[in-house]
């Protein structure tokens, strides 16, 4: 699709005349102090972080605040249901952020430089899907529609971050989200971004209603997303026809976590400074799919994966890039079990990703 400016101008002011934000929940100070907790001699790191007020516009409030990160979570799952894919990636907000803010404040964490916005819930969407039945055609159509309005929300308010000169770090829900993080991005920086997705999956799935598994080929098609690479591609899960796609697209590049882990016919190293050089001198977003680590509790959890250290210095190499303009940790699904593993790994990355670009 053919980038038009007066097109995209015109996309960004429906966006932005569309959405009303009933559905982000903010962080109170109250709710803050529910989930902190403090220790003398210690300073944690959400008795550093920033808040928002309720009573003006967050764009507003954004522009005149001293702060480079905007945390924000989504609770949802409806994305992967409409991907006929398992619940649980709701949860994953609430296990980062009461892992997170109970971290240490110091020069390490630069918890000075962070607002936590607080979360998109979408309770509703949620009790629809509890009513749905996968493999009925009608009731996925039904979870399609649904995950297009989610879409929008997430699209707006990724807008007005960047749109404030922030950069926006997501957390949680399926990887329908990375649409919204593209499309909200893109319409801020008035041009199409790129995009590292670090995955066991491409996400290119046929534009058959919007789902978990197709965010990247929808914003492909709409010329949101110009040049996409694909990192640790399971080859066991990617079918002929998306290899033979794949390789007539010259602005989508991939390698598979088998040449990389397996064969070791590639370097890690080496693959991310060639996805840095795909990518070019342009925006890019850093999509981190906790799918692609090993036994991490996610929709797709995976007995062979690359390891908690590779993702990690995965988010610090990209971090570090002055054209990383957002990060997006999704598709974590923890349970109460797993609910303090899986938050302490999502804040592992947090940090990782702010450490590296504060210090870029």
């Amino acid at each position: 699709m053919s980038w038009d400016i007066k097109n995209l101008v015109w996309s960004s002011k429906i966006a932005i005349l569309s959405v009303n934000m009933k559905y982000l929940k903010r962080l109170t100070h109250s709710e803050l102090s529910k989930i902190l907790n403090p220790r003398p001699k210690e300073i944690k790191f959400g008795e550093q972080i920033v808040l928002l007020s309720n009573s003006t516009p967050i764009y507003d409030q954004l522009l005149n605040l001293d702060v480079g990160y905007v945390i924000f979570g989504i609770k949802e799952a409806v994305g992967v249901f409409a991907n006929c894919g398992n619940h649980g990636t709701e949860n994953a907000w609430d296990a980062a952020i009461k892992v997170l803010v109970n971290t240490q404040a110091n020069p390490h964490t630069h918890a000075n430089k962070v607002l936590i916005l607080g979360c998109l819930e979408f309770e509703a969407f949620q009790e629809k899907i509890n009513t749905l039945d996968q493999s009925n055609k009608k009731d996925l159509k039904k979870a399609r529609k649904i995950v297009q309005k989610i879409d929008a929300e997430v699209t707006f308010l990724m807008h007005q971050i960047v749109s404030a000169g922030k950069i926006p770090i997501v957390i949680g829900g399926g990887h329908n989200n990375a649409y919204g993080n593209i499309k909200g991005t893109s319409l801020a920086l008035k041009k199409p971004i790129n995009v590292i997705n670090f995955d066991a999956h491409h996400d290119f799935r046929d534009e058959e209603g919007r789902h978990s598994g197709n965010g990247f080929s929808y914003a492909f098609a709409e010329g949101f997303l110009k040049r996409y690479f694909i990192f640790g591609m399971h080859e066991n899960y990617v079918s002929d026809t998306i290899l033979n796609t794949l390789k007539k697209l010259k602005n989508i590049q991939y390698n598979t976590f088998e040449a990389i882990a397996i064969r070791k016919t590639l370097d890690l190293k080496h693959e991310m400074n060639a996805a840095l050089e795909h990518l070019g001198d342009a925006a890019f977003g850093l999509e981190i799919d906790c799918d692609a680590i090993k036994n991490t509790p996610s929709s797709a959890k995976t007995p062979s994966g690359f390891s908690a250290e590779q993702a990690r210095q995965f988010v610090d190499f990209f971090g570090s890039c002055e054209n990383a303009s957002y990060l997006h940790i999704c598709e974590a699904a923890p349970t109460k079990e797993t609910e303090t593993q899986v938050g302490k790994l999502i804040t592992y990355l947090i940090s990782d990703f702010i450490r590296a670009h504060a210090n870029d």
